[in-house]
């Protein structure tokens, strides 16, 4: 065996086994040849093995470090029941990966980091997310995606932009993504509600929403809604699809859970789209870390020029550093590893919270999908008396009242999330919500 490859497999062994944990020095080149009695070009090339494997990463004039490759779903950073938060746990993202693909980047792309980008994006990102959007069923051309500062920025662009209808009311689901409902208030904007439960949407009532009223685009989370956590059904999908281009109302498609999708025969929107109306939107803050700010956008022909013309008086480009990064992340496999291990600790989850609920629910719920469930709640039901209530037992749960749109009825609705929850005290957590809920006191007379 040659000594190079004999000098990767012990080392490789050492880091799999856990020998050398997440950001450990490794000895210096000259240690190593020393330790191994070889020369410094075959350690050199050990190591140059092992940072093709991501196992190691170096830091200029520093030395060589092992790479975090572990996801601990299972790690909790709170001793609160914690049923609100949504964005993804800090503590279960590999940063010793994406700080070596930042660093790579760095050495990568040198000048043009640190010079304006383009309003679309790093070209090489592109071409990156458009061989990634095929796994979603989204097939695009390159001048159809652009590379936006989250989905947020996105959307505020689309409320912005003139559209090929030249219509201006936007449509969402009631309730719906709580931050665009306050983006559509801040900004004032002439918005319509339409109510969708866990069983889907009244294609009847949307019919004649699109047939009456001057609508822009129709807001919506085929997958994974939040805040209800269902999804549509392939008809409910298709005859959306069949109203918009009938009414020529455009979709916009918010797929920001696409990653967690475990079944591959569900297909976004987008992908039976033949008449350009739809606008699909995807995130990477829940998949990676919220700090990110990354989302794409796939826009029809006819409203790309508007788009660019808008993000570049925005924001002039999305930060260069994030967006190397991340295509480093991606071309070297780690986001598929990533994905693939979130996908499986969010399952697990969903599980946990399907047994507590089928175990103590007397109200009745719906399966959670992904990391989202809610409950229906009485309508006698002080909700306010029960979150304090459960605060108190530090339990934090909240209603759905800022998912709604003014003067929209809301119904009483309890979200829960599991994202950040402690596994550890998830069941004992909804047993208290329970109970809480079978009290007479926590009811109006």
């Amino acid at each position: 065996m040659l000594k190079y490859i004999a000098l990767f497999n012990e080392l490789e062994s050492l880091i799999r086994n856990g020998r050398l944990k997440a950001g450990f020095k490794l000895p210096s080149i000259r240690q190593l040849s020393d330790q191994h009695q070889c020369s410094k070009s075959t350690v050199l090339k050990s190591l140059q093995e092992l940072e093709k494997r991501h196992l190691i990463y170096a830091v200029p004039k520093s030395g060589y470090y092992v790479v975090q490759k572990e996801f601990d779903g299972k790690s909790e950073p709170t001793t609160d029941i914690d049923f609100v938060t949504s964005a993804p746990a800090w503590h279960q993202f590999p940063y010793h990966d994406f700080q070596h693909c930042i660093n790579k980047a760095i050495d990568t792309y040198q000048q043009e980091l640190f010079i304006y980008g383009t309003p679309k994006g790093l070209p090489s990102l592109i071409k990156v997310i458009q061989k990634q959007l095929e796994q979603y069923q989204v097939f695009a051309k390159e001048e159809q995606i652009f590379i936006t500062s989250g989905v947020q920025q996105a959307l505020s662009l689309l409320t912005l932009i003139p559209f090929p209808n030249e219509r201006t009311h936007i449509l969402v689901e009631q309730p719906s993504y709580h931050l665009f409902v306050e983006q559509l208030k801040a900004y004032k904007l002439s918005v319509l509600g339409i109510e969708r439960t866990a069983e889907g949407i009244d294609l009847g009532e949307l019919e004649r929403i699109f047939s009456e009223q001057e609508i822009k685009f129709f807001y919506t989370m085929p997958r994974f809604h939040n805040p209800l956590g269902t999804s549509y059904s392939k008809m409910e999908r298709v005859e959306i699809l069949k109203l918009a281009v009938k009414y020529g109302v455009f979709i916009v498609e918010d797929d920001y859970l696409a990653d967690f999708e475990e079944n591959m025969k569900v297909d976004p929107i987008f992908s039976e789209d033949t008449h350009n109306m739809v606008i699909y939107l995807k995130s990477f803050s829940k998949i990676m870390f919220p700090g990110l700010r990354i989302g794409v956008a796939v826009l029809p022909k006819p409203l790309t020029d508007s788009f660019q013309l808008y993000k570049r008086t925005a924001d002039i480009d999305s930060s260069m550093i994030s967006q190397a990064a991340l295509e480093i992340y991606i071309k070297s496999g780690m986001f598929e590893h990533h994905r693939n291990q979130v996908r499986l600790s969010y399952s697990f989850r969903a599980n946990l919270l399907y047994d507590a609920l089928e175990k103590h629910s007397t109200l009745g719920f719906f399966r959670p999908a992904c990391m989202n469930a809610h409950i229906l709640l009485p309508r006698r039901l002080n909700s306010t008396n029960l979150i304090n209530n459960l605060q108190n037992q530090q339990v934090l749960v909240e209603t759905m009242g800022q998912n709604y749109i003014d003067g929209f009825h809301q119904e009483k609705i309890l979200k829960l999330n599991v994202s950040n929850t402690n596994i550890q005290k998830l069941e004992q957590g909804i047993a208290l919500i329970f109970n809480e809920l079978n009290k007479k006191k926590n009811y109006y007379l």
